[in-house]
């Protein structure tokens, strides 16, 4: 690569980094108000929820509810950091988003489908989050 070519590679490498940020942003911002959804619903004993009888981590439909409500309201709160591109987002953002996969696969019984899509979702912001290197932000 010659030396004209370089700016161009940093900028369409930045251009890419900063593209996966605000896609990992918007998706826990989404992510983390769904989640709060769900826990209001739960909290306020909606019946979308399937009762299941004898499963192992069977805990109230009302402590679910908690547990969603909780980690939605966390994940809202580090998007907003990561529209600024701070690392302490990042870190919180992979951490925010892999406690939603453990909760929804836990909670899969209760509303399997949802659970299924948002664990998905995650499993792209832990992506977006993890492949976007701190260098070609800068």
């Amino acid at each position: 690569m010659t030396a004209t070519h370089a700016p161009q590679a940093h900028s369409t490498k930045y251009a890419w980094a900063a593209g996966l940020m605000v896609f990992a942003a918007v998706m826990l911002t989404i992510l983390g108000v769904l989640d709060v959804f769900r826990g209001i619903m739960a909290i306020a004993q909606d019946e979308v929820f399937l009762a299941t009888r004898n499963y192992v981590f069977e805990f109230d439909l009302t402590g679910w509810g908690w547990i969603h409500l909780v980690l939605g309201a966390v994940a809202v709160i580090v998007s907003i950091g990561l529209y600024q591109a701070a690392t302490w987002a990042r870190v919180a953002g992979v951490a925010i988003a892999g406690l939603v996969i453990i909760s929804n696969f836990l909670s899969l019984p209760y509303y399997p489908v949802w659970s299924v899509i948002m664990i998905a979702m995650s499993g792209f912001i832990i992506w977006a989050l993890c492949v976007a290197r701190k260098e070609d932000l800068a």
